[in-house]
C-alpha cells in the first residue's frame, strides 16, 4: 500500500474487477494483468545507485540551510526524487495512517463498495484512467479523495472505518501542506525566484490522497501494481509506504532504480505541473523531464 498526495480528480475510469478479489479466487492471473514487456527494462544493480536523501530539519536550520537547500536543487534538477527525513510529521500520525489504510482494505468488498467512485469522476474507492475494455491493467486496487481545500472534499468518498480514519486523514493533509510549502519555498530560493511568486503559481491547486492496495499475486513476475507514469496533475508527491513489501522503482539515466525506503522517511517527487509553473515563471533550471515511477 501506499499513499500519495497532490492528485486531481481530472478523469472518469470504466469500472474493472477488484483486483483484491480477484487474487483470493484465481489460479492464473487473467490476461489483462499479464505485462510480459516488464521483463525487457533493465534494472539497476542492486545498491549501485540510490536516491538523495533531504533533512528537512537541516533546510529549515539557518547554519546548514545553504547547504541543504543546494542538496535539494540537485535532487530536483538530476533526479526529480529524494527521501525527505526529519520531516517533522508525528510518528503516532505514519502508524496510524498506516494502521487505518490497513484496516480499510482489508474490509469485506460490500462494505467498501459504499465508497465506490461514481460513473462521473475518480474519487472514491475502484481503479483510476481505465479507458479502454482492452487496456491492460494494473495488479491494484485504489482509493482517491480530494482534501484539500476543505470546500471541495466530498465526504461521501471519505470512509467512516474504521471511525479513527477521516480524523487521520484530515491531519495527514495539515502535515503534508506544511512539508511542500517548506520546500517549494526552498525550491524558489534555489532558484533566485521570489517566494511569494513561487507560492502564488501554486495557491489554490487541490491536494488529494491516492492510497494504493497490492495484492498478492501467484505470478507477481509478470504483472505491474502500478503502470510506468510521470505526475501528470502533481506539483509534488508525497509517497508513503504503508509496509516492508518493496516495489518502487525510479527511472533515472536508462534504468530502473529499486528504492530502499530509509525508516521513517518520505518519498518525494516533483510532478508535472512543477515544471510547467516552473515554465510559465520563466525559471530556466531544467528540472528533470524523464524520470518515471513504477511500483
Amino acid at each position: 500500500m501506499a499513499a500519495e498526495v497532490s492528485y486531481m480528480d481530472m478523469a472518469t475510469s470504466i469500472s474493472v474487477d477488484n483486483v483484491q478479489a480477484l487474487a483470493a479466487v484465481v489460479t492464473d492471473v487473467p490476461p489483462r494483468y499479464l505485462r510480459p514487456e516488464i521483463s525487457a527494462d533493465p534494472v539497476a544493480p542492486p545498491n549501485q545507485t540510490s536516491l538523495p536523501v533531504i533533512d528537512l530539519s537541516r533546510l529549515l536550520d539557518a547554519s546548514s540551510h545553504r547547504e541543504e537547500a543546494a542538496k535539494l536543487h540537485d535532487a530536483f534538477s538530476q533526479w526529480g526524487f529524494f527521501q525527505l527525513i526529519n520531516h517533522q510529521v508525528p510518528d503516532d500520525l505514519i502508524e496510524q495512517l498506516k494502521s487505518d489504510m490497513a484496516e480499510y482494505f482489508n474490509l469485506p468488498l460490500e462494505e467498501k463498495k459504499a465508497f465506490a467512485q461514481l460513473p462521473d469522476g475518480l474519487q472514491g474507492y475502484g481503479q483510476a484512467f481505465v479507458v479502454s475494455e482492452d487496456q491492460k491493467l494494473d495488479w491494484a486496487d485504489m482509493h482517491f479523495v480530494i482534501t484539500r481545500p476543505v470546500h471541495r472534499r466530498n465526504m461521501r468518498f471519505w470512509p467512516t472505518h474504521p471511525p479513527s480514519f477521516r480524523r487521520t486523514l484530515e491531519r495527514y493533509s495539515v502535515e503534508a501542506k506544511r512539508v511542500v510549502s517548506c520546500l517549494l519555498a526552498a525550491t524558489a530560493e534555489s532558484l533566485e525566484v521570489a517566494e511569494e511568486e513561487l507560492m502564488e503559481a501554486f495557491d489554490g491547486m487541490p491536494q488529494g490522497m491516492r492510497m494504493n492496495y497490492y495484492p498478492p499475486c501467484r505470478e507477481s513476475g509478470k504483472v505491474v501494481g502500478l503502470s510506468p507514469h510521470t505526475d501528470a496533475t502533481s506539483s509534488i508527491t508525497l509517497l508513503l509506504q504503508a509496509n516492508d513489501v518493496n516495489g518502487l522503482q525510479v527511472k533515472h539515466e536508462g534504468l530502473w532504480v529499486p528504492v530502499e525506503p530509509l525508516p521513517g522517511a518520505l518519498i518525494l517527487n516533483a510532478g508535472d505541473i512543477l515544471e510547467v509553473k516552473k515554465i510559465y515563471s520563466s525559471i530556466f533550471l531544467a528540472f528533470s523531464p524523464n524520470y518515471k515511477i513504477s511500483s
